[in-house]
């Protein structure tokens, strides 16, 4: 069903649209504080450097669990209703962060964050995608970018003005919890279900299984693209602030304004990325974006002693160059893959960016505690990770693209 093109089909459109703006935000609040947050709650708990590892990893499965069950729940609830429960179990699980004293229980409150973020995720990239098109797909993954820059900034001021880390929790979990009373209002909002706009599962190849799919080499290569992708992500966003303020002598303040600068140049590229792709080309764009990852891990790994704004500006170009690359390589997929094995390797591929963002993140981690180089290991893991990603990628120009005379 195409959406309605009169004038109160175009408002309830915006409404959609702005309604899952709003949801982006929302994911992208809490999945950038834990990163400021980590010293203190380590300190808290009295866990080493590797439980950042075990808590992602917590989350992850959680993300990774409500993702895969997202179309189930769509059905039986609806996307509103989904939406306005998501957002609830984030806020209690938010709330577990902000008053539990017991390391397990944390953990716990982990999963309940990423059930509730998987499912909110998974759901909205199927609405936008079918209903508005890969340009508000960009735009929509722009916006949690905005939440995930403006999360690190309210834990930094939280800190910096002396309250304990459970406060900046504290707050957010508010945040959510009026989301979800918001989504629960709107929830009629989104009676209209998106429809196949363009056509895109009529073409492209015939219908496989999930198997079939994933013993085509092609989408393999896509899913290790997409670990990769997401693991560098989260080891930049997550571990910047321990590395500049534990191994680099940056002050908390201007470490924690650091890292929400990665968020915003994330968010900034997305924006401009939804603007100018179709002029640019996918291909191309895609390839500099990979280039600058690689660039930017170089830049903050060998910072020069006593120069650490080298390395956030390397950092800051790691997230410039990070942004279009999930949403691109996204809407790139059925055309490389076809319509037959991308309805499988989308699934394929989400759940390898849960699993790369926990995976990558916990390496550096094990690598900072046991390895005997410290910190400076996770900028070893980000430069290892970003060249991985583009040589990978690459492979995946040349054998889909000709070498990339594709734009």
């Amino acid at each position: 069903m195409r959406m309605p093109r009169d004038s109160e089909g175009r408002r309830r459109s915006r409404r959609l649209l702005l309604v899952a703006y709003l949801a982006f935000v929302g994911l992208g609040l809490p999945d950038a504080v834990t990163g400021v947050a980590w010293p203190s709650i380590r300190k808290t708990f009295g866990v080493g450097q590797d439980g950042l590892g075990l808590l992602l990893s917590c989350a992850a499965a959680g993300y990774l669990a409500s993702s895969l069950a997202a179309g189930g729940l769509v059905r039986r609830l609806g996307i509103g209703r989904l939406l306005a429960a998501s957002s609830a179990l984030v806020a209690l699980a938010l709330a577990g962060y902000a008053t539990t004293g017991v390391w397990p229980v944390f953990l716990l409150c982990a999963f309940a964050l990423g059930a509730g973020g998987g499912a909110i995720d998974a759901a909205l990239n199927l609405f936008v995608a079918v209903a508005f098109g890969a340009r508000q797909l960009n735009w929509l993954h722009a916006f949690y970018g905005v939440g995930a820059a403006l999360g690190p900034l309210l834990m930094t001021a939280v800190l910096a003005a002396g309250w304990s880390w459970r406060w900046g929790n504290a707050a957010i979990a508010c945040v959510l919890a009026a989301l979800s009373l918001a989504y629960f209002a709107t929830r009629n909002v989104w009676s209209v279900a998106p429809g196949r706009e363009r056509g895109d599962g009529d073409a492209g190849g015939a219908p496989v299984t999930a198997g079939q799919a994933l013993r085509l080499s092609a989408v393999r290569l896509h899913v290790a693209v997409f670990f990769l992708l997401t693991g560098v992500e989260a080891t930049a966003g997550q571990w910047g602030y321990t590395v500049l303020t534990e191994a680099r002598g940056v002050s908390p303040a201007v470490a924690g304004v650091c890292v929400g600068g990665f968020w915003a140049m994330f968010t900034v590229a997305r924006v401009a990325a939804g603007a100018v792709v179709v002029r640019v080309g996918g291909v191309r764009l895609a390839r500099a974006s990979a280039a600058g990852v690689a660039a930017g891990a170089l830049l903050f790994a060998f910072s020069p002693a006593g120069a650490p704004l080298v390395g956030v500006a390397g950092l800051w170009l790691v997230g410039l160059a990070l942004g279009p690359l999930f949403p691109g390589l996204m809407a790139e997929t059925p055309r490389r893959l076809g319509a037959g094995a991308a309805a499988h390797a989308v699934g394929f591929q989400v759940a390898a960016a849960v699993a790369g963002a926990a995976a990558l993140p916990a390496l550096a981690g094990a690598l900072a505690a046991r390895g005997g180089f410290g910190l400076e290991a996770v900028a070893a893991v980000l430069v290892v990770g970003a060249f991985l990603f583009l040589s990978m990628h690459e492979r995946i120009v040349a054998a889909a693209d000709g070498g990339g005379r594709r734009g």
